[in-house]
C-alpha cells in the first residue's frame, strides 16, 4: 500500500501520516533531506522523533530510493520536498542552467518513483502541495515548485491513496479499493 499525504506547511500532514502506521508496528522513519550537519534539520528530525513510538527507527538520508529498497517493512518518508531540495543542492540546480542538472534530477526522480512503486510494504510519503503554497517569485522558487509539482504527480499516479490535509482536516483525493 502506497499513501501520499500532501498539504501546506503546518497543515498537520506529518502527524496524520504517522497515524496511518498501525499502532505498535515497527516502522522506519526516513528523514529525507540534508544531513544532521544542518542544525535546523537536526532539530526538526529530533522533534519528530520525540513523538514517534519507540518501535520506529529513524534513518536520515538524501537517497530515499535506496532507503526504501533497504527497508521493506512499514516506511514513513518525510518529506518529498526536503528530499527534492537535497537533490537540487547536490546538482547545483539553483544557479546552473537547467540543461546542466535536469537529466540527472530526472533520473533520481525515476529511481524514487520506481522504489516507491515496488515497495512491498506500507509506505507513506509526506509532501508539500505547491499548487496552493506561497512560492517566492524567484528562479529558485520556480525551479522548486515546478519540480516538486511534477514529483508529486508522479507519486500520486502510482499511489493507492492520496490525502490532502488542510488545517488538520483530511480530505481524500484518491482512494483505491
Amino acid at each position: 500500500m502506497r499513501v501520499l499525504v500532501t498539504g501546506g506547511v503546518r497543515s498537520g500532514k506529518s502527524r496524520h501520516a504517522e497515524s496511518l502506521v498501525p499502532a505498535g508496528e515497527p516502522a522506519t522513519y526516513l528523514a529525507c533531506g540534508p544531513t544532521s550537519d544542518d542544525p535546523d534539520w537536526a532539530l526538526r528530525v529530533a522533534a519528530h522523533q520525540d513523538r514517534r513510538p519507540a518501535t520506529w527507527t529513524t534513518v536520515e538520508t538524501s537517497d530515499a530510493a535506496r532507503a526504501l529498497r533497504e527497508h521493506p517493512g512499514a516506511v514513513l518518508l518525510d518529506c518529498v520536498g526536503t528530499w527534492l531540495t537535497a537533490q537540487l543542492d547536490a546538482l547545483d540546480a539553483w544557479e546552473s542552467p537547467q540543461d546542466a542538472w535536469s537529466p540527472a534530477l530526472d533520473a533520481r526522480v525515476d529511481d524514487l518513483v520506481a522504489a516507491w512503486a515496488d515497495h512491498p510494504g506500507l509506505v507513506v510519503a509526506v509532501t508539500n502541495e505547491v499548487g496552493w503554497g506561497v512560492v517566492p517569485a524567484t528562479r529558485s522558487g520556480r525551479v522548486f515548485a515546478d519540480r516538486l509539482g511534477l514529483v508529486n504527480q508522479r507519486l500520486a499516479a502510482t499511489a493507492d491513496r492520496v490525502l490532502l490535509v488542510v488545517a488538520g482536516q483530511v480530505l481524500p483525493v484518491k482512494d483505491l479499493p
